[in-house]
C-alpha cells in the first residue's frame, strides 16, 4: 500500500507542561498542542505566583515597598531597587549623592554579572548538560553574593538602595574585594566560552531555533539581550542614559539571528562590557555621603515624605530587560498608584511566536533563553 496515497491518520496531542515542573522555571505552565513532536500551538498560563506586590504597594510609605521589589526578580534585588529609587527621585525631585551613584551603578553591574551568568547555565541544563556547567555559574555567582551580603547583610533580599543613593556606605576593604573579583571575571568569562561557546552540540541544538524576528521583537515591546539578540540596537543605559551611565565607555552588544543561540552570545558579550563598567566605577568612585540628605530624611521618617501631586516613570535596564515603575501621587505618604513595568511578563508573551513549527524538546530551551523569573512575570 502507497503511504502517499493513503495516508496514516494522526491526532493532534495537547500536553500540559508544568505548572510544577523543573523546566518551565518556576510555577508556569504551557499548554502545547502536538502535530507528532512539532508544535502547532502553544498557550502561556501566567498567574499561580500572583502576590499583589502592586495592590500592596498602595497602602504603605513608597519606602517601605523596598524589600517587595527584592522579591520580583529574586536574582537581581539590587537592580529592582534601583528602578523604584529612580521613579521616587523623580516624583519627590530627591538629588542623589555622588558616591551613592556609584555605589548603585557598581551593584547594578554585579548583577548583571549574577543573572547572565546564572541563566547560561540555566540554558544548560535545559539542553541536558546537567550539572557542570550551572555549577561553573553559581561558583562565581557566590563571591558576588558574599559581597552583596557583606554591603547590606543578605545574599538575595538585598534592600540596599534608597532614594537619593544606597542605606549605607559600603565596609571597609569591600571596593578591594570587589576590584579583585571584577579583575578575575574574564578569565572566568574566557573560561566559560571555551567550555560553551565553539561546542558543536551547542551550535547545533541553539542555532536557527526560536528564532524572534526584528519587526516581532519591536511590535511585542520586547526588551533586554531577548531583543538585541534580534539586532536591535536599544538598552536604556545609553537610551536615557540614567543615573551616571553616560559617564562610563561601553558598548552594546547585538545579534544578527535572532534565535537562542544568539541570546546566548549577546548575555556573554554584554558581561564583558559590564565589567569594563565595573572597572571604571570602581576607579572613579569618590568619597563622601552614600545617600543625600533628602533621600536621608525619608528613610529616616517615611511617612514625612509627601510628594506633591502628579506621576513619574522610573526604568532601568535590568539584566532582563526594561524594569519600570509608574507611580501616581495624591500627596499622602503613601502612592495613589503604583505600577511595574516587568520584562519577564512582555518577553514570556511571544513564546508561541518563537516556537510555532519546532519540536517539543526546542520548547525548552527557547523558553530558557528568554530568561523569565514567575515573581516578575505575576507580581
Amino acid at each position: 500500500m502507497n503511504s502517499q496515497t493513503h495516508p496514516i491518520e494522526t491526532e493532534l496531542l495537547e500536553v500540559s507542561l508544568g505548572p510544577q515542573h523543573p523546566s518551565t522555571h518556576g510555577v508556569f505552565r504551557m499548554n502545547a498542542t502536538l502535530d507528532g513532536e512539532t508544535i502547532v500551538k502553544l498557550k502561556p498560563v501566567m498567574g499561580y505566583l500572583h502576590r499583589n506586590h502592586e495592590q500592596i504597594g498602595e497602602g504603605i510609605t513608597y519606602i517601605a515597598s523596598f524589600p517587595f521589589t527584592d522579591r520580583l526578580d529574586y536574582f537581581c534585588a539590587m537592580s529592582n531597587n534601583f528602578g523604584l529609587a529612580l521613579a521616587i527621585e523623580k516624583l519627590g525631585g530627591i538629588a542623589v549623592s555622588e558616591r551613592g551613584e556609584y555605589l548603585r551603578v557598581i551593584m547594578a553591574e554585579l548583577t548583571r554579572l549574577i543573572n547572565h551568568t546564572a541563566v547560561t547555565g540555566f540554558l544548560l541544563n535545559d539542553m541536558g548538560a546537567f550539572g557542570t556547567p550551572l555549577l561553573y555559574a553559581f561558583r562565581e555567582r557566590e563571591k558576588i553574593l558574599d559581597l552583596f551580603e557583606a554591603a547590606s547583610g543578605s545574599r538575595m533580599m538585598c534592600n540596599y538602595v534608597r532614594p537619593g543613593g544606597v542605606r549605607e556606605d559600603v565596609p571597609e576593604a569591600w571596593l578591594e574585594r570587589a576590584e579583585k573579583l571584577v579583575d578575575g571575571y574574564p578569565a572566568f568569562l574566557d573560561e566559560f566560552e571555551k567550555l560553551l561557546t565553539e561546542n558543536e552540540i551547542i551550535r547545533q541544538r541553539c542555532q536557527h531555533v526560536g528564532i524572534l524576528p526584528k519587526e516581532l521583537a519591536i511590535n511585542a515591546s520586547a526588551t533586554g539581550p531577548l531583543l538585541r539578540a534580534s539586532g536591535v540596537d536599544y538598552d536604556i543605559r545609553k537610551v536615557d542614559g540614567y543615573s551616571i551611565y553616560s559617564r562610563f565607555n561601553f558598548r552594546v552588544p547585538l545579534g544578527t539571528v535572532g534565535d537562542v543561540y544568539d541570546r546566548y552570545y549577546v548575555r556573554i558579550l554584554e558581561m564583558r562590557e559590564s565589567v569594563k563598567i565595573l572597572q571604571q566605577a570602581l576607579k572613579e568612585i569618590p568619597t563622601g555621603a552614600a545617600i543625600s540628605p533628602k533621600g536621608l530624611a525619608m528613610v529616616k521618617a517615611p511617612r514625612t515624605f509627601r510628594p506633591p501631586k502628579g506621576e513619574a516613570y522610573g526604568r532601568i535596564e535590568s539584566p532582563k530587560g526594561e524594569l519600570g515603575f509608574y507611580l501616581v501621587s495624591d500627596g499622602t505618604p503613601q502612592p495613589y498608584r503604583y505600577h511595574i513595568r516587568a520584562p519577564s511578563f512582555v518577553n514570556l508573551t511571544i513564546l508561541e511566536d518563537m516556537c510555532l513549527g519546532h519540536k517539543v524538546a526546542d520548547v525548552i530551551i527557547i523558553l530558557g533563553s528568554i530568561d523569565i523569573v514567575m515573581g516578575e512575570v505575576d507580581r
